[in-house]
């Protein structure tokens, strides 16, 4: 499509305005001559009032198609993009993310878009949403495809972030048998075309793998302790079988796979009503709810802020080493604590209550980083504090514009 320069609009514009207006200034001279006929004129009162709706029927057809070649114009005008790095063509490469417009998926759209790679995302949109990745459609090198990922994809890529599934208990319960699809099916999909292509591939695993563990805290060595009949079974298994599948690709394909374990990760983007502790005690707290707390809120839990997931997700896929790694935050909190934080964050009225436990909730969960401190030189590197504090705004905004207006998007920031 030929592109019109702004310049070009803004002349356009006028002369919209100046059509307009001249409309309005025939309409009313017309509505004058109207109101002052005499006696001798031949029009009656029917007449004048006919004459006047058709006056306005007219202008108004008139401004609808104005208002139409408008926004066709505007649509043509040049749409300004964050500034991106220019990578020749054997440092740049061509990415598929799949997943790539959910919470964590489009933060890694957004590094790797800075980096100046060709990117790539796949997403079903079940929890992803579009307007995640909205600023960098159009881009020369992003492209966006609607596809779920247990039919197969081909496509031509250098490197594969598998992170398609839906990844909290109100989402992957509430179709198990499509969570278990995904992270089975959809996974033999990927490594398949990784096996195709020749494509290095990184999978998104999860520390559910590890279940309710009896060790703490949980090394990459530790085999878990899973309930394989319970209600988070769909997706802690799924993500078991997932691994299995990428090694056995691996050991006979010969790919090269990369695992990450990723715990409670939280940042802006997150679903508003996702079922997880931060964005639940966050909108509790910022409308004024009770806080709810599920069983005696001494379980406990590791949060580390998306971008700091993100960082350890690239070292991940740039380095030499293929066995799991787990990427959180080594810093544990008790829920009751953490719902404690929040309030005080936010503060309001509401006060915190507790509820009947979950089945098979976790009691105690927290990554040992050692092998991601050593071979990644990785850790994370953005406080609690800070990280809830830039969430708890995202979301007050998201409140401010609760139909999700196009508004209130959240854009990145080049990284300096």
């Amino acid at each position: 499509m030929t592109q019109i320069s702004p310049r070009k609009i803004r002349q356009l514009g006028l002369f919209v305005f100046l059509s307009v207006t001249g409309f309005l200034v025939i309409y009313k001279f017309s509505s004058n001559e109207f109101t002052n006929y005499d006696e001798g004129t031949d029009l009656d009162a029917e007449q004048h009032e006919a004459a006047h709706a058709k006056a306005l029927d007219d202008i108004s057809s008139r401004l609808k198609d104005l208002e139409i070649e408008f926004a066709n114009l505007e649509a043509r005008v040049p749409k300004k993009y964050p500034q991106i790095k220019s990578l020749n063509y054997l440092e740049r490469k061509r990415i598929l993310i799949t997943g790539g417009a959910g919470f964590v998926g489009s933060h890694l759209v957004d590094r790797l878009m800075f980096q100046g790679h060709e990117v790539i995302v796949v997403d079903n949109f079940f929890t992803g949403r579009k307007r995640n990745v909205e600023h960098w459609i159009g881009h020369k090198n992003f492209e966006l495809i609607h596809h779920d990922i247990v039919n197969p994809l081909f496509i031509e890529v250098d490197q594969i972030y598998h992170l398609a599934s839906p990844a909290s208990p109100p989402h992957y319960m509430l179709n198990p048998v499509k969570t278990i699809k995904t992270n089975t099916i959809g996974t033999i999909n990927i490594l398949g075309l990784a096996r195709r292509v020749h494509a290095k591939v990184l999978i998104a695993s999860t520390s559910e793998v590890y279940g309710d563990p009896d060790i703490h805290p949980q090394p990459e060595t530790y085999w878990g302790h899973v309930n394989p009949i319970g209600p988070r079974a769909c997706y802690d298994e799924g993500k078991r079988v997932s691994e299995t599948l990428s090694y056995a690709y691996a050991k006979e394909h010969n790919i090269e796979v990369r695992v990450a374990r990723i715990f409670n990760t939280y940042g802006p983007r997150m679903h508003m009503n996702d079922g997880r502790v931060v964005s639940n005690f966050i909108l509790q707290a910022l409308q004024n709810d009770v806080i709810t707390i599920y069983g005696s809120g001494k379980q406990t839990r590791s949060f580390q802020y998306v971008t700091d997931l993100v960082d350890g997700l690239v070292a991940l896929m740039a380095s030499n080493y293929s066995l799991p790694i787990n990427l959180g935050n080594p810093v544990e909190h008790t829920i009751n604590e953490f719902a404690t934080i929040i309030k005080d964050l936010v503060g309001g009225s509401g006060k915190i209550i507790h509820l009947a436990e979950v089945e098979d909730d976790p009691q105690r969960r927290r990554p040992d980083i050692s092998r991601a401190k050593k071979y990644l030189n990785w850790e994370p590197q953005v406080s609690l504090a800070v990280g809830l504090q830039r969430t708890v705004d995202y979301f007050r905004k998201e409140l401010k514009k609760f139909n999700y207006s196009s508004n209130n998007k959240f854009i990145p920031e080049r990284p300096a």
